[in-house]
């Protein structure tokens, strides 16, 4: 894999862009009411996390029990990952599976810590923390603390 240059570049690469993008701002406003789901895996998730997200996973991802949390399918859903990449797939599950108003979090938890948004650890504290996924990856995390578990 080449190394792209912009985070626009390497979402290009590697997203179909079914899913709309929201971007960390506009998610981040007070008036931006949304269900959150955090589309990475639970070591992942338990490093850290966006306040009030919900652990969907990847690999293990269930849209039935996404039915049972989430049954209004007119509810604005973001779905984010490290990056946006794996949280585009999820999200494209759910828009095909009915959702009518779901979004990919353009950059992840890597652009929304990146822009200074916090960040919660699983016990709901504030944290510097972020699970970098890989070291390959880890190039698009600029602020926090990197962890690797």
């Amino acid at each position: 894999m080449s190394a792209q240059k912009s985070l626009e570049e390497l979402l290009k690469v590697h997203n179909s862009n079914e899913v709309p993008y929201i971007s960390v701002q506009e998610l981040a406003m007070p008036k931006t009411k949304a269900i959150i789901l955090d589309a990475r895996e639970q070591n992942e998730y338990d490093v850290s996390h966006l306040k009030d997200a919900i652990f969907v996973g990847y690999n293990d991802f269930n849209l039935e029990a996404i039915f049972s949390k989430i049954p209004n399918k007119k509810e604005k859903i973001v779905v984010y990952c490290s990056l946006g990449i794996r949280s585009e797939t999820v999200a494209d599950k759910l828009k095909k599976a009915g959702y009518k108003n779901v979004y990919n979090l353009y950059g992840g938890i890597f652009e929304w810590k990146n822009s200074n948004f916090p960040v919660f650890d699983n016990q709901s504290k504030e944290t510097d923390s972020i699970h970098a996924f890989s070291k390959h990856w880890a190039q698009w995390l600029h602020r926090g603390i990197k962890i690797y578990n």
